[in-house]
């Protein structure tokens, strides 16, 4: 490291490679620790070697020749959140508090990728997709295991990131580039809070409920304002075309 820039040399296919097993390692735990059943552990597989395969697609597609410390950060915190996708798929078994220890060192790491990819110099597009990916897929499994207990309208606090990303297919103006507002990244941490929180239990049933809309709420608010300005800004002219 020099000048506090990363200048390391791993080679960028040890991180999925590592992850993998890393993973395994995860399931394995799990397996010992709680009874990770069957179910648990095809989900688990599953997500790592999807995890595996678009990590190492992206990584190519980037033109990587260095994985980074940013990155293995977020690799890592991938890793917690296919533990927590194992015990929901696991749903019949699944220790609450297992879920929400993993889920919450997830949250917390979400904080340090970022401080670390500034503080050595490592930051990328790459990096920053990496962490958002890792972010929704989070928001995505914690809606799921809350809906068993709140009702399915949570799902839409995970899909909505999903559902934007899909009508961008469709409506070329949804993909151009946003501001950067702070208060859509506040947002989206809340989503994550909450929902580990519904989810933990410790909360009465109505308390919880108002707790995930209002953080619903606060999601329809943000994505409806951007939506809102990018059609206002290059929407208006692709509809025109």
């Amino acid at each position: 490291m020099t000048a506090g820039v990363w200048t390391g040399t791993v080679s960028p296919l040890r991180g999925p490679a590592a992850g993998l097993l890393a993973q395994f390692a995860v399931l394995g735990g799990l397996t010992a620790a709680v009874g990770l059943g069957a179910t648990g552990w095809i989900a688990g597989t599953v997500y790592a070697l999807a995890l595996g395969t678009l990590l190492t697609g992206a990584m190519h597609r980037a033109g990587m020749r260095v994985f980074g410390p940013a990155n293995a950060v977020t690799l890592a915190r991938a890793t917690l959140i296919g533990g927590v996708t194992a015990l929901v798929a696991d749903v019949q078994r699944t220790p609450v508090a297992v879920l929400v220890v993993l889920a919450s060192v997830a949250l917390v790491l979400d904080g340090v990728d970022g401080i670390v990819a500034r503080r050595t110099g490592s930051s990328s597009p790459f990096g920053a997709r990496f962490d958002g990916e890792v972010d929704a897929f989070l928001i995505l499994v914690l809606s799921v295991f809350v809906a068993f207990h709140l009702g399915w309208w949570v799902l839409a606090i995970g899909a909505f990131r999903y559902a934007f990303v899909a009508a961008g297919w469709h409506l070329t103006w949804l993909r151009n580039d946003l501001p950067v507002r702070y208060s859509r990244k506040t947002v989206a941490a809340i989503q994550g809070v909450v929902l580990v929180a519904a989810a933990s239990g410790v909360l009465p049933g109505v308390a919880a409920g108002l707790l995930v809309a209002g953080a619903l709420a606060a999601l329809v608010w943000s994505f409806g304002r951007d939506i809102a300005y990018l059609h206002r800004t290059y929407g208006a002219s692709a509809d025109v075309a």
